[in-house]
């Protein structure tokens, strides 16, 4: 986009913002000024808003917020990572809530440029990291009451879950290979992802942890990684086609864990959302890897 085309742009999107600033000012409506128009980008972030109760002023949400089921029926604003200034903005949101993972850059200066208040929490995969979401919804949907309750509970769930895993032997922790297979080739996940926390919260082992991010699964990786157990979504056994297929996915037949057929399957945005589920999700992750009591 040329200079003068980007100067258009913005100038439109700051009118567009400033004509919503008149209408928001007008006496007739008043009430609509003082009530939050949230947008939620991130299933986990979604997950915080109904937690609070705070749906009511939810006046979209992305395509990665599938739950609760009734999120699923909010109005869309597409992938989280593929925003358009002209779709949020024509929502008119009081704040637009997720990770610092939303995009794309040029799309969140120019509603940074029409006035857009933007709460992007670090996307860092810690127990710190919800935390940051609830404050973040619980501010922009002035439920602070709500969301000091929803930390303690979360701290305690927290400290159980984490007590019960740590009690475990580290010598006997499994190795434990995520494989992400959603559509296209399967993908093997390293540290600086969201599997890799779950695998350590759960008290297990990432054979690729030295490695970072995802990478395309291939016989050499599975080979090498040598997994005890494979972890995978919900998500990706469906794109396989069934189990069976699944594990005719490069090298994994030939690991101890396909030799062994120990597979765990988890629902991705239960497994990988960090929302206020986190805690029953790793207590989940633990039992099914053998890592805590059944």
């Amino acid at each position: 986009m040329n200079a003068h085309l980007l100067m258009k742009r913005r100038a439109w999107l700051r009118l567009a913002s400033a004509s919503t600033l008149l209408a928001s000012a007008s006496p007739m409506s008043w009430a609509q000024a003082n009530t939050p128009r949230l947008i939620s980008l991130g299933g986990g972030m979604t997950e915080v808003i109904y937690r609070l109760g705070a749906e009511r002023w939810l006046v979209a949400t992305d395509t990665t917020s599938v739950f609760p089921e009734a999120a699923l029926h909010t109005p869309k604003v597409g992938y989280m990572r593929a925003l358009s200034a002209e779709g949020v903005l024509s929502l008119r949101p009081t704040a637009v809530l997720g990770t610092h993972e939303v995009g794309p850059p040029a799309v969140l200066d120019q509603l940074r440029d029409a006035g857009v208040a933007l709460q992007l929490v670090q996307a860092d995969h810690s127990f710190e990291e919800l935390l940051a979401k609830v404050q973040a919804a619980a501010q922009a949907s002035q439920r602070l009451a709500q969301g000091e309750a929803l930390v303690a509970e979360l701290k305690q769930q927290w400290r159980a879950v984490q007590q019960r895993v740590q009690k475990a032997p580290t010598s006997k922790a499994p190795r434990v290979l995520f494989v992400m297979a959603h559509g296209g080739k399967a993908q093997v996940a390293g540290r600086a992802t969201a599997a890799h926390a779950m695998l350590a919260f759960a008290g297990a082992r990432n054979p690729l942890a030295e490695s970072s991010g995802y990478k395309s699964l291939t016989p050499e990786a599975a080979a090498t990684a040598l997994p005890d157990v494979i972890l995978t979504t919900a998500e990706s056994i469906q794109a396989s086609s069934g189990t069976d297929r699944f594990w005719e996915h490069p090298g994994l037949a030939f690991t101890p864990a396909g030799r062994a057929k120990r597979l765990v399957v988890m629902d991705m945005q239960f497994l990988l959302g960090f929302g206020p589920r986190l805690p029953a999700a790793v207590a989940s992750l633990a039992q099914q890897l053998g890592t805590v009591p059944a």
